[in-house]
Formats: C-alpha cells, sequence, structure tokens
C-alpha cells in the first residue's frame, strides 16, 4: 500500500490480516490522495483536513522523492486541530501525547513520516507491526507495463502466496492475473462500526484512525480490526 498520513482504520484491518505489509513509495505520487493529508471531525458538524505541505516536485515525482515542507508551522497547525477533541474524547490527552511525540521526530520525507507514524500507532494499540519500504527492498520493476502490474510483481518477487488489497482493487486487479503466478489475490472490505463521536449529528466513518483512537481504548480499537469482510 502507498503511505497514507495517519490513515483511517481500514489500513490497520489490513495490517492485521497479512503477513507482511510493504509500504509502496515507488509509484507516482498523486495529489489531493491520502498521502499527505486526512480527515478528522471539526467543530459543528463534519469534517476537517489535516495537511502536510510538500514541496514544489515534478508532476511524475515518486512518492519515495516527495519532502515535507520544514519547519514545525503544519505540525503546530494539526496540534490546535486536535483541539476540537478537548473536551469531547475520553482519550484525548493520550492521542494528543502520541501526535505530538510524532513530530518530534525530524525527518522530510514523506515517506519516512508515514510510516513512522504508522509504526507509532500500531505500537499504541498493540497491534504487531515491521515497517518495511519498497524503494529499500532492491526490487525490479522492469516488466510493469500497467498500474495493476505492480502489486502483481512486488508479490512475485517477495515470494507471496497471497496479495490482500482494499476493496477499490477490484476495479484494478484480476484474478487470474495473479492465479497465473499461483498468487490468492482477496480483498478487505471494512465495516464501519460506529462509536459515539460526541456532538455531531450523524457518525461520519472512514476518518483518520486519530479519530477513532480519540474515542475508543486500544483494547476496542484491536477488536474493531475484525470488524471486516473478505472478498
Amino acid at each position: 500500500m502507498q503511505p497514507y498520513f495517519f490513515p483511517y482504520i481500514g489500513q490497520f484491518q489490513l495490517i492485521q490480516a497479512v503477513d507482511r505489509f510493504i509500504l509502496c513509495d515507488d509509484v507516482q505520487y498523486i495529489r489531493h490522495g491520502w498521502i499527505n493529508r486526512n480527515r478528522i471531525l471539526k467543530q459543528g458538524d463534519g469534517f476537517q483536513y489535516m495537511i502536510v505541505p510538500v514541496s514544489k516536485h515534478r508532476s511524475n515525482e515518486p512518492i519515495r522523492n516527495i519532502r515535507a515542507v520544514e519547519g514545525p508551522v503544519w505540525k503546530q497547525t494539526i496540534i490546535r486541530q486536535l483541539d476540537y477533541y478537548r473536551k469531547k474524547a475520553p482519550y484525548f490527552e493520550k492521542v494528543r501525547e502520541l501526535v505530538c511525540r510524532c513530530f518530534s521526530w525530524e525527518e522530510t520525507s514523506i515517506a519516512r513520516i508515514n510510516g513512522h507514524y504508522l509504526q507509532a500507532v500500531c505500537d499504541y494499540i498493540d497491534l504487531p507491526f515491521r515497517l518495511e519500504v519498497s524503494s529499500e527492498l532492491n526490487l525490479d520493476y522492469s516488466d510493469i507495463q500497467t498500474t495493476s502490474d505492480w502489486a502483481l510483481h512486488m508479490c512475485e518477487q517477495l515470494g507471496a502466496s497471497a496479495y490482500f488489497n482494499p476493496p477499490g482493487g477490484t476495479v484494478l486487479y484480476e484474478k487470474e492475473d495473479f492465479n497465473r503466478y499461483d498468487i490468492e489475490l482477496h480483498f478487505v472490505k471494512p465495516s464501519f462500526r460506529e462509536y459515539d463521536q460526541r456532538n455531531q449529528q450523524a457518525f461520519t466513518p472512514g476518518l483518520s484512525i486519530i479519530d477513532v483512537m480519540m474515542y475508543n481504548s486500544p483494547a476496542t480499537i484491536r477488536d474493531m480490526l475484525n470488524d471486516y469482510q473478505l472478498i
């Protein structure tokens, strides 16, 4: 999977479902995706974006070359955004401390930033995870011709017997292509268990894991990680 910024709970359900989770930073960076932003609740109703501004880059730049803007400004902005939860969320202090600890790590590579934060969240909820990044695995991409080839050829080189992807991959991947390499293809469809998002008119699913952690204990979150359907 691409390295996302404090991703939604579905990413952590994937981590739990597999033996090996690889952050793919060799593919092209796409603007307005989830690599440098995510969503949390805001005052009133609905959500707001947490954003990591990135430095100027070419349009076809791979994720591994994308750098976050240096300096503390964006981190301070996100910390202020988290104040929405101060009087509403039972785990505000612990989660704010976790985010501040993540932000104290000095790094500009967006892939490494997101990998580091992902590891921190997994440690917090006690989810076994070992950070691996594709650009450090010496993989051969010479046979890749289409977007759907990336996962298949990576799995082949890593000796995988099965590949798990979010349900959006059903329009991208074909079972027959993976079968030719004796690799099973599965899709993990999350079932968003509702929890009490204080003062919100309706439950907003699919927000950053930060929102989940604000309102739920690590033990409850670990139980929520089993709320998915395997397709």
